[in-house]
Parts: C-alpha cells; structure tokens; sequence
C-alpha cells in the first residue's frame, strides 16, 4: 500500500481531515520539577503551530505531576504563539465553580486573540469529594447543574438582580460575568465517552470531542465503531433539533508513525504497556502510582494505538470507522514522553500521514 487515499468500500464515509492537533498533560519528573514541564510545555505549542497544527490541547490533571489549571497556562502560551487554538480536554465541570470559571476562561480567551476552545464533560467522578466538598446530589447531577451555569455565564445572560443593600451595586442592576468574550460560546466542547452524552452536547448546542476511553459500547463493538456510532448520534440529532450542519467533530488517539526501526520499537513498547496497564501507561518519574493494571471500571474500554511504519498506520487509520468519521483527528500524546520525542511524533504525523488523510498545514 502507498501513502495516497484510498477509495474501498471502507473509506466511502472517510472526512477529509481539516484540522490537526494534539493533547498534551503538560507533565514534568520529580527531577526538573514543574517549572521546566512548563515552560516545554509552551515550546511544544511553539513548535506544534510552526509545523501548521490548527489546535493544541491540554489535560486537567488535579493533585499529580500534571498540569491542574489550564487557563493560565493558555493565557502564557497565547503570548508565545499567533494561531494555533489552545484547547482544553477535558475540565471536569463536577470541580468548577461555574461563574469563576466563566471569569477565567472570558479573560483568557480576549488575552489570547478569541483562540480559546474549552472541553468540558459531566462525568461522574466523585474521586476528589473529600477535598472539594461533598454535594448532595449525585457527582453526574452536579456536574450538569454546573455546566448549565456556566453555559449561561458565557453566553453573558443575567446571572443576578441586585435586590438589596450590599451587593456592590445599585438595586435592579442586572450582573453579568465580565470580560465577556462574545465569541466564546461558539468555541465550547463537550467531551464525551458514551452515546447518552454525545446527545446531550446537540442538545446543548455545543461541540463534541471523543476522547480515548469509552463506556455503553455494545458486547463485542470495537472502540473505533461505537466511537462512529456516538459521532453519527451527535450529528443526526443536531440536525433534527437546529436544522443546520453541526460543528467539526474532534477525536482523540494514539497514531504513532514510526519513521526508523528504533521509533517503531519505542512505539511498540509504549503499545504493550497501554494494552497492559490501560490509563496508567507512561507516567512521568514522581507521578502517582498506578493502582495496578486494572485502571478501568468494568464495561470500560480504552482506545487502540496506532503504530508501525507509515504505511501500516496509513491503513490503520483509513481503516478505523471512528477516526473516518472525524473532522478532526488530535494526537495523543504519551504523557511520559519528553519535549523532543514529542515534537518528533507530531513533525512525523503530519509530514507522513496526516497529508494523505486530506490535511493541509497552516501556514
């Protein structure tokens, strides 16, 4: 097989990719420390838009040798870089509060030029109770309370009438979350791992990006067709409910294009230990340990890494109904990977394959 799109019966439903771009933890070793992770962090950006990726993103990570709070960072990255979209994936809204967030993300996004894309997902996680607060719903419930807050502080609606003395303003004045970027709702994602909630995103009205863990799947169905599956479910119900084409839909994975005999035994050692260990594969020196190799509750599946030659991961993508599906393919980025090896998979990406999946570079 060639580098050169294909045309079987596979690829009839293949979208050209017209964008590019990858998620980063922003990780840093007990050695170097935080402030080197940092400040490599802002290079891969840098290096990331030279090679004409339309979009970088970033992981919350709370309480772990990962980036924990996105928006400063973007708001440092903004002042090094010219167009590259600075994304996160995913801020969890179960730990947000709602209109400080708001704040945050509206002040950043003027900072950086209206480049801002913010994921957010309502999953239910309740691991960090003890240290943010209990509530007394479910972390589900809470999460979707939160996250219909922060859609209304964003879109600049009235969040509050003075009624009373203190309130630092006149009585019957209407407060809204200021700056107020208009744009930014137009820029909101959700993030998704399930069917049920790629649906409530089109409800919503706001965008969808697939990450790469998912739950709901039918018995037996790969990651690659539930993920085409929650994708189609997305679209067709925008469709029905806005009459209009929905936006862009972003997917996450591991495409890993080995371009020397070395790379591709680096990538297949890193594919051994995904398969092996699940989401605890590739943590930085100091990071918290991994539970054991059972990281996934059950009915839980996580995605495939694509690697080898460029040729097989060519076929391999081509091949994959979840990324055919996509508008936008990100690149995960293996978190214990340093600056160089990740500037070394993104320039391989897009020099080898990314072309022949319809992507053009920005210049």
């Amino acid at each position: 097989m060639t580098l050169a799109l294909q045309t079987t019966a596979t690829d009839q439903a293949f979208r050209a990719k017209t964008r590019l771009g990858f998620n980063t933890r922003v990780s840093f070793n007990e050695i170097d420390g935080p402030a080197k992770g940092l400040r490599e962090g802002i290079a891969l950006y840098q290096a990331a838009e030279a090679l004409g990726y339309q979009s970088g993103w970033s992981y919350q990570r709370h309480f772990d040798n990962y980036l924990s709070s996105p928006l400063p960072f973007f708001a440092a990255v903004g002042q090094h870089t010219s167009h590259i979209s600075l994304g996160s994936a995913v801020i969890p809204m179960r730990y947000q509060e709602p209109i400080l967030l708001a704040e945050a993300a509206g002040t950043t996004d003027l900072l950086i030029g209206e480049r801002l894309e913010l994921a957010i997902s309502t999953g239910e996680n309740s691991a960090f109770d003890a240290v943010f607060g209990a509530v007394d719903t479910d972390a589900r419930t809470e999460a979707k309370r939160r996250q219909a807050r922060f859609l209304s502080a964003i879109r600049g609606e009235v969040l509050h009438i003075v009624d009373g003395p203190g309130q630092g303003a006149p009585e019957g004045t209407p407060l809204r979350v200021t700056p107020h970027s208009p744009t930014l709702r137009s820029r909101i994602r959700q993030g998704v791992a399930s069917l049920p909630s790629a649906i409530q995103a089109a409800e919503l009205g706001i965008g969808l990006i697939t990450g790469t863990v998912q739950h709901g799947q039918a018995e037996g169905e790969s990651f690659g067709a539930y993920q085409a599956r929650i994708i189609e479910a997305y679209r067709s119900t925008w469709r029905r409910l806005w009459g209009t084409e929905p936006p862009p839909v972003a997917v996450a994975a591991s495409i890993l294009v080995g371009t020397t005999a070395d790379l591709r035994e680096k990538y297949a050692t890193y594919d051994l230990e995904r398969r092996t260990l699940g989401i605890a594969a590739s943590r930085p020196k100091g990071a918290l340990p991994a539970l054991g190799p059972t990281q996934l509750p059950s009915g839980r599946q996580i995605s495939p890494v694509f690697q080898g030659t460029p040729d097989k991961v060519l076929e391999a993508v081509l091949d994959d109904p979840g990324l055919a599906a996509a508008n936008e393919i990100i690149l995960f980025l293996p978190p214990a990977f340093g600056l160089d090896e990740n500037i070394r998979l993104l320039t391989d990406l897009a020099e080898t394959v990314a072309p022949h999946l319809g992507w053009s570079p920005t210049s």
